[in-house]
């Protein structure tokens, strides 16, 4: 008899919403092309830009300020690759910001982490009064951690940037939809962000970038996102982006909700294995996301362990799970090494219930006894 599943993974990918699907559907049905001026490119380009006022909406941006993209790695890379002397950033980024930096030939600055996982933001400031900013700059902080669900100040960071005629960048992936996020009130020059973290169809996400920010065309041909993306438009992943958008949108306020099933899990979690250890759960936090490191076992093996008994869960991001290595968050928070390879992240969502968090707990139970006997 197959196994029932409990998903905990949503910082991985949420489940595609009803809405989203619905949106796609129709979307799928229209014939024309967006950049055409006859009836049918019309009513497609009508999809795309109430799209683009959803999401807009749900980031508290300006239409006109929405460039689509395949999802955040490209809305990252788009930045990143604009051209920077130098890019500050601290080392629990996502690689999908920390490669693009590698790559672009800009210098890297540092930025200090505390073990609580929150970004030094004093560290910047003494480098920006001491003048170490070198020729055209940016600074890049994500709004909370995939891993960890750590939020970060990331309005303090743009004041203080901004002052110092830095530039400043937020991949906001974890956080919008879950925490209320207001790209004007931030003061940030870029915001990115991928549909396929709030229910709405993967392959498809945003860069929100000010009309007046730095920004190099990164696809050259047509006319299509503020001439920053040129291509046809992917019209239902769009249309079903939007949707999810207004569903999170009005779904923000029962949230923090979650933290209540979090906090229950973390305290049994804590209660049946006393030596573990939930990282950065002082800090401020995602209600969703839980790190948990047992320093026992490899991530990779509890993740197994737990697959196989019909749970789904992460070891450290989506993007990175499949190679065995320790994780360059932990490291950069200054976690032991046995630590950095045996945490595994929890993640949860709207939909989940108290029955889920109860399967995870009796299958972590069971494989703490197996663990007890064979030592």
């Amino acid at each position: 008899m197959k196994t029932a599943r409990t998903y905990l993974d949503w910082n991985a990918t949420a489940p595609l919403l009803p809405e989203a699907r619905e949106a796609m559907l129709r979307a799928l049905d229209l014939i024309g092309n967006p950049s055409s001026v006859h009836a049918e490119g019309r009513a497609a380009r009508r999809l795309i830009e109430d799209a683009r006022e959803q999401v807009a909406a749900l980031a508290g941006a300006r239409p006109q300020e929405v460039i689509f993209t395949s999802g955040a790695t490209e809305a990252n890379n788009a930045v990143i690759r604009s051209g920077w002397d130098a890019v500050f950033a601290a080392g629990i980024e996502h690689d999908s910001v920390l490669a693009p930096i590698r790559a672009s030939g800009a210098r890297h600055v540092s930025i200090a982490v505390g073990s609580d996982g929150v970004t030094a933001i004093a560290d910047c400031e003494a480098m920006f009064a001491a003048k170490q900013v070198p020729g055209r700059s940016l600074v890049t902080l994500q709004m909370a951690n995939n891993e960890t669900g750590v939020i970060q100040p990331v309005a303090a960071l743009a004041g203080i940037a901004r002052g110092q005629g830095v530039h400043v960048h937020t991949d906001a992936t974890q956080a919008v939809g879950r925490i209320a996020v207001d790209f004007a009130g931030l003061g940030v020059d870029y915001l990115s962000f991928s549909s396929h973290k709030l229910g709405g169809p993967k392959g498809v996400g945003v860069l929100v970038a000010r009309e007046d920010a730095p920004l190099s065309p990164w696809l050259t041909g047509g006319g299509q996102e503020r001439r920053q993306r040129a291509g046809t438009e992917n019209v239902a992943a769009i249309a079903g982006f939007g949707a999810a958008a207004a569903a999170a949108q009005a779904g923000l306020a029962g949230y923090a909700r979650l933290a209540v099933l979090r906090d229950h899990l973390e305290a049994e979690v804590l209660r049946i294995t006393p030596a573990v250890t939930i990282v950065a759960r002082d800090a401020p936090r995602l209600a969703n996301t839980s790190c948990i490191a047992n320093g026992r076992r490899a991530a990779e093996t509890l993740v197994t362990v737990l697959d196989l008994a019909g749970i789904a869960v992460s070891a450290g991001a989506a993007c990175s799970s499949g190679k065995v290595a320790a994780s360059h968050v932990l490291e950069a928070m200054g976690l032991y090494p046995a630590m950095t390879r045996a945490a595994i992240r929890v993640s949860i969502g709207p939909t989940t219930t108290d029955n889920d968090i109860a399967a995870f707990l009796a299958a972590w139970e069971n494989i703490t006894r197996q663990v007890a006997k064979a030592a």
